[in-house]
């Protein structure tokens, strides 16, 4: 079998070559893979194309190769793909997910080159998706086309899925959601599965859950003149969502978990937007809105949240006397017309569950020796920015470890770039985590 100095041999370093030619493709179809519906819904085969053009020569289908390659597809135009190096041990795998076909949109007005076609300054690698998604996807598509150009024996069978849809999870029956529930991936329940999608090259090991949020107030409208005849519904939303806020982080508070896994934040709940109708400044509106979000560590239930905040608004509308004012005329009630302000809450459909990965598991470990060996140094970190799909995966019995080789700072951000010598250290990272696995027993 192959021996951990052997694998390194064999695979040897990234082609640059060939990964550049191949992401060249994949940002070349950036602009037709832009994920904001009902304007922009994506058409992943565009990318997938390019995979299986890399892929299908060593593929047992058509190549005599001994890939195994499945194109699965739920949406037409909008394909997956599951890509299996078969190992000689039964029920001894590993996995990279998590490369999605999808991008985030880019408006080239804003960008100072092109975002939908790859240029190159230095060792930077510049385009919309470059370091979030498709730059992952360049990578895994050469290390999965490695290993079927040099046929090493593995007693481990390495299995690499590249999705769809990732970039609006709320739309379901699309993407890895839909290949669960299919159990074409039951299998890879049986060792660790490496989500391959967040940046900086060191592991990711705790993400946020997030829930957006729509404070609206109702008042009563009248001249700034005669205040005392108003409600304010702008002096309501500030002091209910003081309000709001002080509970939640009485009923939220750090959890001690959250050092263990080195959040750079405990929970927050914090406004973001805030509107109101027109009108003249000398006008007292009859209503506002405050949008805002929750961002929660995975040691708290997102639905417990959304349960709690209702609770705060009811009690606050039913005591609404109570509430702090402004000035000696500021009143939430007017008794003699029947009339008291209003509070309403809701929340966006698409919420998301943070996930704390398993310090334990054998997968994080080989992660973080290799991040070690090849890095130089290894440090995981956590955040309360959110991962779709990967609590799910985690819920239903996977070993889910996360890391990336793009840059956060530039993570959805304009002049997207990622650096190629990240990747070629990625290329490394993942011939350790298989190298170390086929030394197990």
């Amino acid at each position: 079998m192959m021996g951990s100095s052997g694998l390194k041999d064999v695979l040897g370093q990234l082609d640059k070559d060939s990964f550049v030619s191949l992401l060249s493709k994949l940002i070349g179809e950036a602009k037709y893979v832009q994920n904001n519906p009902p304007e922009l819904i994506p058409e992943e085969d565009r990318v997938a194309k390019h995979v299986l053009d890399a892929l299908l020569p060593y593929s047992t289908t058509t190549g005599g190769g001994p890939l195994i390659v499945n194109h699965v597809t739920y949406v037409q135009g909008r394909g997956n793909v599951i890509v299996e190096y078969p190992g000689t041990v039964s029920g001894k795998i590993l996995s990279f997910v998590g490369c999605h076909m999808d991008v985030v949109t880019a408006n080239p007005d804003d960008w100072d080159f092109d975002p939908f076609s790859l240029s190159i300054d230095g060792d930077k690698l510049r385009g919309r998706g470059t370091t979030d998604c498709l730059g992952h996807v360049a990578l895994v598509t050469e290390l999965m086309r490695m290993l079927g150009k040099t046929k090493p024996q593995l007693k481990s069978t390495v299995v690499a899925v590249f999705i769809a849809n990732e970039e609006n999870s709320s739309i379901l029956g699309v993407g890895v959601d839909a290949i669960v529930k299919d159990g074409l991936l039951n299998k890879l329940k049986q060792g660790p599965l490496f989500w391959i999608d967040t940046a900086d090259k060191q592991p990711c090991i705790g993400t946020g859950g997030m829930v957006s949020w729509k404070l609206r107030t109702t008042g009563k409208l009248f001249h700034s003149g005669l205040a005392h005849k108003a409600i304010n519904p702008l002096e309501l939303a500030m002091e209910a969502l003081k309000e709001i806020q002080l509970r939640f982080y009485r009923d939220f508070p750090q959890h001690p978990k959250e050092q263990l896994y080195g959040f750079a934040t405990p929970s927050t709940m914090k406004p973001t937007q805030w509107s109101y109708p027109g009108g003249g400044v000398n006008q007292i509106p009859y209503e506002c809105t405050i949008c805002g979000d929750v961002r929660l560590t995975p040691f708290y239930n997102i639905t417990d949240v959304m349960k709690k905040v209702q609770e705060y608004v009811d009690d606050i509308n039913a005591n609404i006397e109570k509430l702090d004012t402004r000035g000696p005329v500021s009143k939430y009630v007017l008794p003699e017309e029947n009339l008291r302000g209003r509070l309403t809450i809701s929340f966006d459909e698409a919420m998301m569950s943070g996930v704390a990965c398993n310090l334990d598991s054998r997968g994080f470990h080989v992660l973080c020796k290799a991040t070690e060996d090849v890095v130089g140094y290894v440090k995981p970190y956590s955040i309360t920015g959110s991962l779709p799909l990967i609590r799910q995966l985690q819920d239903e019995g996977f070993d889910v470890q996360t890391s990336g080789y793009g840059l956060m700072a530039t993570y959805h951000a304009k002049n997207e770039y990622c650096l190629l010598s990240d990747m070629c250290q990625g290329f490394e990272v993942f011939t350790s985590i298989i190298s170390q696995l086929e030394d197990d027993n």
